[in-house]
């Protein structure tokens, strides 16, 4: 699982230097990822557990009555997994790229004014430079949890609760 969370981890923090793409703050990419595990976890588990994988859908201990519903629900679950991991990767990586684009552009703005205006620039200046470190620390985050998540994702598909 280090490779997953080396690329998403470099994606993030290659979107924080000057001028360049951050390819998780797009929702189709991170989609695809998630998409493209999840896909893979569920071969996995009929890889190694045959058809029983779809007992995954049925908790133990539910009554005959509501496991029609369960079953349907414990399913949208597993299918909802892929929208979760995406769209959690992709809103924090798009947040924080628009509010440093925010704050610099207020920063250029104090630039491009005279006067007293030119001092008021530093106050921004600093915010982008906090901000900034903090997106480095959500970069790391990130990366750390959705990894976390694959991993809890590929246990469930091995040990079937």
């Amino acid at each position: 699982m280090r490779l997953p969370f080396f690329f998403i981890l470099g994606a993030n923090l290659l979107g924080l230097t000057p001028f360049a793409f951050t390819l998780t703050s797009h929702i189709i990419i991170t989609f695809t990822l998630a998409l493209g595990f999840n896909i893979g976890f569920a071969f996995v588990g009929l890889y190694f557990h045959k058809l029983h994988f779809f007992s995954y859908f049925v908790p133990k201990g539910v009554p005959v009555l509501l496991l029609p519903l369960i079953v349907v629900i414990e399913i949208v679950s597993y299918l909802i997994r892929t929208f979760s991991l995406s769209l959690r990767l992709f809103a924090n990586m798009m947040a924080g790229h628009t509010l440093l684009q925010i704050l610099a552009s207020f920063v250029i703005a104090f630039l491009n004014a005279n006067g007293l205006l030119i001092l008021l620039g530093l106050i921004p200046f600093f915010l982008v430079f906090f901000v900034t470190v903090l997106e480095v620390g959500i970069a790391f985050l990130q990366a750390y949890v959705f990894t976390i998540l694959l991993c809890i994702y590929v246990n469930d598909a091995l040990n079937l609760h």
